[in-house]
C-alpha cells in the first residue's frame, strides 16, 4: 500500500495556513506518520501522529485535537458551563465529534443524559480509532448520538437540555451559522429555565471584531453574557475563548456555582479548577476594554 501523503504536509512538517482567520502567521507540527485521511460529505478529514504532540486531528487543514494538549479546550468549554448550573441533568453537545466534550460531561454525577449531534459521522468514527483518549466516553451509558444538523435537531427540541456547548471550527464555511443571532435565538428555546450555553469564543488576538459581533448578539438573546479563554499551544496564537451565556439574571457565570473538594479536582482534571474558572474570565486590557459597553 503507498505511503498516504497530503498537501499541508512537506518535509515532514504540517503547515497549518488561513489567509482569512490567522493571516501573517502559520502552525508547524513535525510529523512521524500519516496515520488517515478522507474526504468526507462534509470536510477534509486527517489524522497523523506527530513527533511531540501525540496523535493530532485535523479538519479542513486546521488543527481541532491533539493528544498533548486537548484537556485545556475540552475541560474549559464543558466545565464553565456545567458548573455555571445549579444542576445540570440533561446536556447537548452540538459538534464535537471527537468525543472529548462527552469524556468531561459525564464526570458530572448530576447528569443524567448528555447528548451529542454532530453533521460528520467520519469525525466520530476517526476519533474512535485515533483519539481513544477523547472518544472512549461513546461507551458511556449516558451518552446518546445523533449523527445530523444542529439547526434542525435544535428545531425539535424546546425547553429541553439544562445546558447546551457548541464545539465548533470557525467561522467560516458551514460554521459560520453557528456565530450568529439566529442560532443563539434556538438554543435559548431549547434551554429550560435557568439554562446555560457555552460556545468556541475564537481568539481576542486574532478575532476581537467577530468576538465584538457575537458578544453583541448573545447579549441580545440572553441576559447573562460572560467571556472566558485559556491557553493551548496548538491553536491559534496559543489561546482560545469561550462565551459563556445564562437565562437566569441572577447568575454570574465567572463565579462557579457548583465546586468538589480539592482532591476531587486533581482526580477529575487536568486544567480546570474553581479558581482557574473565575479566573479566565479576566481579560487582557484591551480584550475587556472592547467588550466592556456592547
Amino acid at each position: 500500500m503507498a505511503e498516504l501523503t497530503h498537501p499541508t504536509i512537506q518535509n515532514g512538517w504540517f503547515r497549518e495556513v488561513s489567509d482569512t482567520m490567522w493571516p501573517g502567521q502559520a502552525m508547524s507540527l513535525r510529523v512521524e506518520k500519516i496515520l488517515h485521511h478522507e474526504k468526507s460529505l462534509y470536510q477534509d478529514v486527517l489524522v497523523f501522529k506527530s513527533t511531540d504532540y501525540g496523535n493530532v486531528l485535523v479538519l479542513d487543514n486546521v488543527i481541532q485535537a491533539t493528544e498533548r494538549d486537548e484537556f485545556s479546550y475540552q475541560e474549559m468549554i464543558t466545565h464553565l458551563g456545567l458548573n455555571s448550573h445549579p444542576n445540570p441533568k440533561k446536556v447537548l453537545v452540538i459538534g464535537g465529534g471527537d468525543g472529548g466534550v462527552l469524556r468531561e460531561i459525564v464526570k458530572h454525577e448530576s447528569v443524567e443524559e448528555a447528548w451529542l449531534c454532530d453533521i460528520d459521522e467520519a469525525v466520530i468514527r476517526v476519533s474512535k480509532e485515533y483519539l481513544p483518549e477523547m472518544s472512549a466516553s461513546y461507551a458511556h451509558p449516558k451518552v446518546r448520538v445523533h449523527i445530523g444538523d444542529g439547526f434542525k435537531f435544535l428545531n425539535d427540541f424546546k425547553n429541553t437540555f439544562d445546558v447546551i456547548i457548541t464545539d465548533s471550527s470557525d467561522p467560516e464555511g458551514p460554521a459560520e451559522s453557528l456565530f450568529q443571532k439566529p442560532y443563539y435565538q434556538l438554543l435559548n428555546e431549547a434551554l429550560t429555565e435557568k439554562g446555560v450555553i457555552t460556545t468556541q469564543g475564537e481568539n481576542v488576538w486574532l478575532h476581537l471584531p467577530v468576538i465584538k459581533d457575537f458578544y453583541k448578539a448573545c447579549k441580545d438573546v440572553f441576559p447573562t453574557v460572560g467571556y472566558a479563554y485559556t491557553v493551548i499551544p496548538t491553536y491559534p496564537s496559543g489561546s482560545i475563548g469561550f462565551m459563556v451565556c445564562s437565562k437566569d439574571p441572577s447568575v454570574d457565570v465567572s463565579k462557579p456555582l457548583r465546586k468538589v473538594s480539592q482532591e476531587e479536582e486533581d482526580k477529575k482534571y487536568r486544567y480546570y479548577s474553581a479558581k482557574i474558572h473565575e479566573a479566565s474570565f479576566i481579560l487582557p486590557n484591551f480584550a475587556a476594554k472592547a467588550l466592556k459597553d456592547l
